[in-house]
């Protein structure tokens, strides 16, 4: 990476930039958005963002255990994507016509399903709330992850109801939109890092 100031000097610096204004502290700490950013590395799988941000989340103050609880809100938001969004299998399967594809209406059919077994289904949502649950972080940086996570999938119906769920449990627009921040500084810097593998390549040749 020492080699990306030389390559796009103007436009690496504006990156630099943009990362260090969205990890200081503000509406939230810098240790609740490395933690954010270590949940999310786990949605993008990016195994150098992983590295870099539990370092700094460590550095900050994090424990193992609340990376890790972190890490699990992320397998639920992940497990919860699919879940929802089986609902348009449904749909396809019964060919019904429906122009809006993400439609609120959705949600409330989605508990109307009984496609699932009873056991499947109980295991289901008894993981969702023991991921939600307030353990060694808070409920409400539970769901703040679950916001950052759920614009990582882009699943809307995820977005909604864990955007609902984090004012429930006290989270401002300010926390809301630095938490969004946290997952778009994510993607962008899973597209940097893999960088180097383009430039190895490309110097291998």
């Amino acid at each position: 990476m020492k080699k990306f100031p030389d390559l796009a000097p103007e436009i690496y610096a504006s990156y630099v930039a943009f990362s260090k204004a969205i990890l200081q502290d503000g509406h939230l700490t810098r240790k609740e958005k490395e933690i954010i950013a270590v949940a999310v590395s786990h949605s993008t799988e990016c195994p150098y963002c992983i590295d870099f941000h539990t370092k700094k989340a460590k550095k900050h103050g994090a424990s193992l255990e609340e990376l890790f609880e972190a890490v699990m809100v992320t397998a639920a938001l992940e497990a919860g994507g699919a879940y929802a969004h089986r609902i348009h299998m449904h749909n396809s399967y019964e060919d019904k016509n429906n122009e809006a594809l993400y439609s609120r209406v959705n949600l409330h059919n989605l508990n109307e399903l009984t496609d699932l077994s009873t056991e499947v289904l109980h295991t289901t949502k008894a993981f969702f709330a023991a991921a939600a649950k307030a353990g060694k972080l808070t409920a409400k940086l539970k769901q703040l992850i679950s916001v950052a996570v759920a614009h990582t999938t882009e699943c809307p119906y995820c977005i909604e109801s864990h955007t609902k769920k984090a004012k429930n449990e006290g989270s401002s627009k300010e926390e809301l939109a630095e938490a969004i921040m946290v997952a778009a500084l994510l993607r962008s810097g899973g597209a940097v890092t893999h960088a180097t593998n383009m430039v190895k390549a490309y110097q291998e040749e």
